[in-house]
């Protein structure tokens, strides 16, 4: 059947002429509950609108079987005892399914997501400074057998740029409800959860009101809705019919000002956008965020280090001593510290993010650094996680959410762990002070500033080439056009800002928590076990063995040696094990231990080396008794094992090896794949050893050994 629409430009035609099919009555609730989803562009207010409709009654998961999130919850419309369940799609620029947040957006509008049913309707948010972009969008929307509400976001904003938009006759045009809301303020939302009510219950068909002059069939299959015209440049005429629909559209219901002014944003932007300053500008604002977020993140990163120091030492004075007051201490209560510890930098750092993003700052930096970043293949908005991980990859790989393109964040998730992150500082610093100390390089440069230096400057240059390689192979994709919107500057909204950053550190603690507590446990048992028993005295032994009784452990009796659990423990098997194989690195079995365990954290490397050289566990890379007991350790063989080359070999290799099992469990969670997590472990201790190996061999033949 063909219809065709009225010739005239602002004719709104008859409800007949539009909708195919009309069916009448009411729909059917999913258990109890509309199922509501909210569309829009990046940066229209959608989520401030989200979280003014659902407060606290909200949850974040992943899509099944991907990596974009699922955000939704419940809004109950008008304090009636109708409930709505809301979801919060993706943010879209359009519905033609080039990348996977608009194809899962297509998913859940056509029914085909598991778990959630068709939507009952569907906001449109709508931001009124962009409204002729933002339109296309919604024109899109049209197309589904879905009922459609627009809520206009940002009136404010549009009045003050001079902007008089005329919504009943935006309305008429679109032949849908449009509501104004100021989310903050809780303006318009009983008026938009009336109409939202209203469509929610009357059924709906395709709605191509802003198909003129042309004639079309449509079929109505519910997975799917095609829509084609009648001659061979369909395809053509129909990008031509939306443009010029929503061309005027506008120009009815938008009217300027006589004297319309620039905007705050725009004069703004001549300064923040500048080739020259504005670079200088994003440094400045860049550091003094990173500065903020060291320095005050110290002091309540300490306070929860000691605080789990101290939790363990109570557990341990008040449960007997054994494997079960071990497995609680230095398996439970370490590993749920060892997670914990990082929550001050990721608050910090999604608290300064997510200003940024509200500010609309975040996207000038993006248009900044872009050109920079894509020489490489990366994008522009790759630069802010891929600094933040000098401080720690775990916040830095959860920032690359801002990254739209999977392939895009991927590739910066897998490169984030080579830039020398705060947890390697103490590793350089104890080769360098028991390898290095007091040496200059040209009578006044410290050697061990320029050798941290030098770690980081390789981490860079590995991570460059990495880029590079990927994004040309298994990460290959078509360079999509920068296409960035600049919204207009505004003042953040602090409630979307502390909910996101809150819920942020939620989903940190929830998904990589448990993984990191179970790899934890698993460490604690691999080198707790086999146990090593006490020494006891000859009277003793005799008595045991006379009586027939188990050996037990008294206030009085020596300890087990830790240096011997260890060397004993299955964790010093495997370093037995491997020696062969790091043997080429200059390493032998104690430091293959101490491989091993720092998996756990690449700080453990430390305490580790002071368990096995007997001087405590509890000593820092600063301990005088450590420096010298590394300068003085010795191989089997009875020759030095740590040598300068030795130490440069082992600081390589740290800036290039996976040891931290924190950072896998955040990668597993952020990729929604152990895949990529197992992956980005191989191949970065890979590069690790084939760089240290090239390190110790190639200082051999040079004369350095």
């Amino acid at each position: 059947m063909k219809f065709q629409i009225p010739n005239s430009k602002f004719q709104i035609p008859n409800s007949e002429s539009v909708v195919v099919n009309p069916i009448k009555g009411q729909r059917t609730k999913d258990n109890g509950h509309f199922t509501i989803a909210l569309a829009g562009n990046p940066n229209a207010g959608k989520t401030t609108l989200f979280n003014a409709l659902t407060g606290m009654r909200q949850k974040v998961a992943n899509y099944s079987g991907v990596t974009v999130e699922r955000k939704e919850g419940f809004w109950r419309l008008n304090g009636s005892e109708n409930t709505a369940r809301l979801i919060d799609l993706p943010g879209l620029y359009s519905l033609d399914a080039t990348s996977l947040d608009e194809q899962i957006a297509r998913d859940v509008l056509l029914g085909k997501v598991v778990d959630l049913p068709k939507p009952d309707t569907l906001i449109a948010v709508v931001d009124a400074t962009n409204l002729e972009r933002n339109l296309y969008l919604v024109t899109q929307l049209l197309e589904f057998k879905i009922p459609v509400v627009i809520a206009l976001t940002m009136i404010d904003t549009a009045e003050k740029q001079s902007l008089e938009i005329d919504t009943d006759k935006l309305s008429r045009l679109l032949q849908i409800p449009v509501v104004r809301v100021k989310a903050t303020q809780k303006q318009g939302i009983e008026e938009l959860a009336k109409k939202v009510l209203q469509s929610a219950q009357t059924e709906a068909t395709p709605n191509f009101v802003w198909l003129s002059n042309a004639n079309f069939t449509e079929n109505t299959d519910e997975d799917d809705i095609h829509l084609s015209l009648s001659d061979n440049k369909s395809a053509n005429k129909k990008i031509f019919a939306r443009y010029n629909f929503i061309s005027e559209v506008y120009q009815e219901a938008v009217k300027p000002k006589d004297t319309l002014e620039r905007s705050v944003s725009e004069k703004i932007d001549r300064v923040l956008t500048h080739k020259f300053f504005g670079l200088l500008i994003l440094i400045a604002i860049l550091l003094l965020v990173f500065q903020t977020i060291f320095s005050w993140a110290n002091l309540p990163m300490d306070l929860l280090d000691k605080g789990f120091g101290a939790l363990g030492d109570f557990v341990r004075a008040e449960m007997p001593e054994g494997i079960l007051t071990d497995l609680l201490v230095d398996g439970v209560i370490a590993g749920v510290g060892g997670v914990v510890v990082f929550l001050p930098q990721i608050l910090l750092l999604f608290l300064f993010l997510s200003i940024l993003e509200d500010t609309g700052y975040m996207a000038r930096a993006a248009f900044l650094l872009d050109k920079l970043m894509s020489r490489v293949g990366l994008h522009g908005k790759a630069f802010l996680p891929l600094l933040s991980s000098f401080a720690c990859a775990i916040p830095g790989i959860m920032a690359t959410r801002t990254i739209e393109n999977p392939k895009d964040r991927l590739a910066t998730i897998m490169i984030a762990p080579f830039m020398s992150c705060s947890a390697r500082l103490p590793v350089y610093t104890l080769m360098i002070a028991a390898i290095f100390a007091g040496q200059t390089v040209f009578g006044f440069l410290s050697l061990g500033a320029v050798l941290i230096l030098a770690m980081y400057a390789l981490g860079i240059m590995v991570a460059v080439i990495v880029a590079f390689i990927l994004k040309r192979t298994i990460l290959k994709s078509p360079t999509p056009p920068f296409v960035m919107e600049l919204p207009p500057y505004r003042l953040p909204n602090f409630r979307t800002v502390f909910q996101n950053m809150f819920t942020r550190a939620g989903l940190f603690l929830k998904r990589a928590g448990t993984v990191i507590l179970a790899i934890s446990i698993i460490l604690w048992a691999l080198t707790a076990f086999p146990r090593v028993q006490s020494p006891m005295s000859n009277i003793q032994s005799q008595e045991v063995a006379a009586s027939n009784e188990q050996p037990t452990i008294n206030e009085g009796q020596p300890a087990i040696d830790e240096s011997e659990q260890l060397q004993n423990s299955y964790a010093g098997k495997l370093g037995h094990f491997i020696e062969p194989v790091i043997q080429p690195l200059g390493f032998d079995w104690k430091i293959g231990v101490a491989l091993i365990a720092s998996f756990a954290a690449r700080e453990v490397l430390v305490s580790t080396l002071s368990i096995i050289y007997n001087v405590g566990k509890d000593e820092t890379e600063e301990s005088a008794s450590l420096i010298q007991a590394v300068r003085d350790a010795k191989k089997d063989d009875g020759t030095t094992t740590w040598t300068p080359l030795t130490a440069l070999t082992l600081m390589v290799f740290f800036v290039l090896a996976m040891q931290c099992m924190s950072t896998v469990a955040v990668v597993r969670r952020e990729a929604n794949s152990w895949a990529w997590a197992l992956f980005m472990v191989g191949y970065m201790t890979g590069l690790a050893y084939l760089a240290a190996f090239l390190t110790y061999q190639g200082g051999r033949l040079l004369g350095f050994g």
